[in-house]
């Protein structure tokens, strides 16, 4: 799960096995266990069965239909979910499982050979498999950087008024972002997978789940009813969604210190005015699930501190202030980001602006500090020959022959040809620097430096991703605004010029790290299946074509449904807090004016729960024994706490995490057998719900029109 943003968006994503693989099972050992009990050296390839037969169609058009879909459905949720908070979560086993689901009784009724049995049918193995995760993969991706940095452009006046003005440049832009981070991907195959033999957690578990699914009818029973568990939980929790939005008060927000203020007891509307409300919201019960008691309790605990300790502490000290939300009741929002006076930026913040900075600050260094003490172990391990360089240039661009010294034991015919990825990375290279030079005013230059920032966050990114199953590169890459904020000084860009490039830069670092961090996970999966590189390289361009054009027109849908998305309203109330959209046009605000918009008590404090943070970090990893781990804080879960101002949702995943533990206490079986089947169905049809009531709201019978809104303080607060 990841907040991004990933989000990209800070993540913390996880998979329904991730946690088990990476602390009790892979960690140290590559060892795991598929449901037969069967140990499986995840080191290196799974061995070959001899009695399964030969997969003669592994690129269908079945497979990149179904997996673009797929992946449409899951990138539909993540805008949504991304809106509301910044999470998003993976399509790799959404994809694994319920590709499998539609396609194996699809292969068992249409022609299997010739023409239609390439297209349409033939027998469905674990391979072809692979590439409907793929394929949904790429096409669930990119859609992060419409919950982040391309809304902020709208939200600090960058753009054209309506995005459906902007279609070409959004298309562009996206384009940009997702094409050079699928091809710069090959080479961190080799380094990473085949050299390094990262973990990669989800991915791995994606494989293991794959190659279960296809064992034989065993396989095929449990394929059934994880389905079946998937889809009765995505069909009720989408129909919830939709359902109470015509009774939000009723059926989805409990108000509880609003309808005990209607009742007589005044004090009480303070836990209402800092967000201290329940939201039955499927999905983040689902998050809480995946992202396990530590990321969950840690986001929790930041809520705890930042709203309900710091802010109020802020308000009686008179340090920020609040803004009166409604003229007949006392309710008053402590969310603004916009002022119209600038100084009130540092001498009047509401208490969401004063936290934001030591919320960004936290994840950024957390995210450094985990990184580097993550690949430290790595790195002590190098031999000195690591380091030589190759000087033979021809040996660069053309393939490798089958050697004995060769480390990939994938076949040179079904790798991707050095041409391929050679010839597109020049192509998207001279495409981007083309786009970002003619629609958004920047020179080659720094169109090239924003191209080499995102290939160098992405090393940061799989690194991560593969030893710890979470990807920062959305915090990672507020690096990069730093940098492009200087050079707006350095070249005396006026501030809005000088805030676009910074955003623009931004969103091309960020979506290719992001993109080449989830496809090298791919291509790990891939390579423990035994399955063509060549071929999940063909579907992950697919996707990533269907991506552009889906999340472009689901943006447009989103905002012109809540149009505060882009222009939230002074009191900062949106049905969507879109938390990341205000930590990407904060800091660019921040960077480009002259003097820093930050509250001095504000830079202190995040300064000082930085370096606390980098020091737990250090300490974790050099003096505490990895099982005791989960007693120390998530920083980046406490900073994302800091940033998104809904109390609910740590409130919601704090208790799908004891949930979780309570059902793998009492019932390991039937958790391994429908814990993530559930989870994503919960995540899926909250996500998908969204948007069907964004659908009702553009063509006006949604529930602001026609709900109701007892138990509301209005229809604004619930939702």
């Amino acid at each position: 799960m990841s907040s991004d943003d990933t989000g990209v968006v800070p993540e913390l994503r996880r998979s329904p096995t991730s946690s088990e693989y990476a602390d009790e099972k892979t960690a140290g050992k590559h060892e795991d266990v598929d449901q037969d009990d069967e140990i499986v050296d995840v080191s290196k390839p799974f061995p070959l069965d001899p009695n399964e037969p030969e997969e003669t169609h592994q690129l269908t058009l079945r497979a990149l239909f179904v997996g673009c879909c797929l992946g449409a459905v899951v990138g539909a949720s993540n805008i949504y979910l991304g809106l509301k908070t910044g999470f998003t979560f993976g399509p790799q086993l959404f994809g694994a499982i319920f590709g499998y689901a539609i396609i194996k009784p699809l292969s068992k009724a249409l022609p299997s050979t010739g023409v239609l049995g390439w297209l349409l049918g033939g027998d469905f193995g674990p391979k072809e498999n692979c590439t409907v995760q793929s394929a949904a993969t790429a096409a669930g991706g990119i859609g992060i950087l419409f919950v982040s940095a391309i809304p902020a452009m709208y939200r600090l006046n960058l753009l054209s008024a309506l995005p459906q003005d902007d279609v070409g440049k959004l298309i562009a832009l996206t384009v940009t972002a997702g094409f050079f981070g699928v091809f710069f991907v090959i080479p961190l195959r080799k380094y990473y997978i085949v050299h390094q033999k990262l973990t990669f957690p989800t991915p791995t578990a994606t494989a293991v789940t794959i190659r279960a699914l296809h064992n034989g009818r065993t396989g095929a029973i449990a394929a059934r009813k994880k389905s079946l568990a998937l889809l009765y939980t995505f069909i009720i929790c989408f129909v919830f969604k939709v359902v109470s939005g015509y009774a939000p008060g009723v059926m989805f927000d409990w108000h509880i210190g609003w309808t005990l203020y209607r009742l007589g007891f005044t004090s009480i509307i303070a836990l209402d005015n800092y967000g201290w409300w329940i939201e039955f919201t499927p999905a983040f019960f689902g998050a809480g699930m995946l992202s396990g008691l530590n990321a969950s309790w840690s986001f929790l605990g930041g809520a705890v501190l930042a709203w309900g300790i710091i802010a109020p502490g802020l308000i009686s000290t008179g340090r920020a202030v609040g803004v009166s939300a409604s003229d007949d009741f006392p309710l008053v929002s402590y969310q603004a980001l916009n002022f119209d006076n600038p100084d009130d930026f540092v001498n009047s913040p509401s208490p969401r602006y004063w936290l934001l900075w030591p919320g960004v600050l936290m994840m950024l260094i957390y995210s450094f500090a985990d990184m580097f003490m993550s690949s430290l172990p790595t790195l002590l391990k190098l031999r000195a020959t690591s380091f030589k360089i190759n000087w033979d240039v021809r040996s660069w661009i053309r393939d490798a022959q089958d050697r004995d010294d060769d480390e990939d034991p994938t076949p040179v015919a079904d790798r991707v040809p050095t041409l391929w990825w050679v010839t597109g990375l020049a192509a998207s290279t001279v495409m981007c620097v083309a786009i970002l030079a003619t629609l958004f005013n920047m020179n080659v230059g720094t169109a090239i430096l924003s191209l080499i920032l995102g290939f160098l966050f992405s090393f940061i990114g799989v690194q991560s991703a593969g030893t710890t199953d979470v990807n920062p590169v959305s915090t990672v890459a507020k690096a990069s605004q730093l940098i492009f904020g200087g050079i707006g000084k350095g070249t005396s860009l006026a501030i809005p010029q000088a805030q676009l490039l910074n955003l623009a830069a931004g969103v091309v670092a960020a979506g290719s790290a992001g993109q080449g961090t989830d496809m090298t996970g791919d291509l790990r999966t891939g390579y423990l299946l035994r399955a063509k590189p060549r071929n999940q390289f063909i579907a992950q361009l697919v996707g990533a074509v269907v991506a552009v054009f889906l999340n472009v027109g689901l943006f447009i849908l989103f905002t012109t449904a809540s149009p505060c998305i882009m222009h939230p309203p002074k009191g900062g109330q949106c049905t969507y807090g879109a938390p990341s959209v205000s930590a990407w046009a904060a800091v660019a605000q921040a960077v480009t004016l002259p003097k820093l918009p930050i509250p001095p008590s504000s830079g202190f404090t995040a300064i000082a729960l930085s370096i606390f943070a980098a020091i737990s970090v250090v300490v974790k990893h050099l003096w505490i024994p990895k099982k005791y781990w989960v007693w120390i804080p998530n920083w980046n879960a406490v900073g994302l706490a800091f940033v998104v101002p809904q109390t609910f949702y740590p409130l919601a995943m704090g208790a799908g995490s004891v949930f979780n533990y309570i059902w793998l206490r009492r019932s390991p079986k039937t958790y391994d057998m429908y814990m993530f089947a559930i989870s994503a169905g919960l995540l899926a049809g909250e996500g998908l719900g969204g948007v069907f009531q964004a659908l009702l709201a553009v063509a006006k019978v949604d529930g602001s029109l026609f709900g109701t809104a007892i138990g509301c303080p209005g229809l604004e607060f619930c939702g």
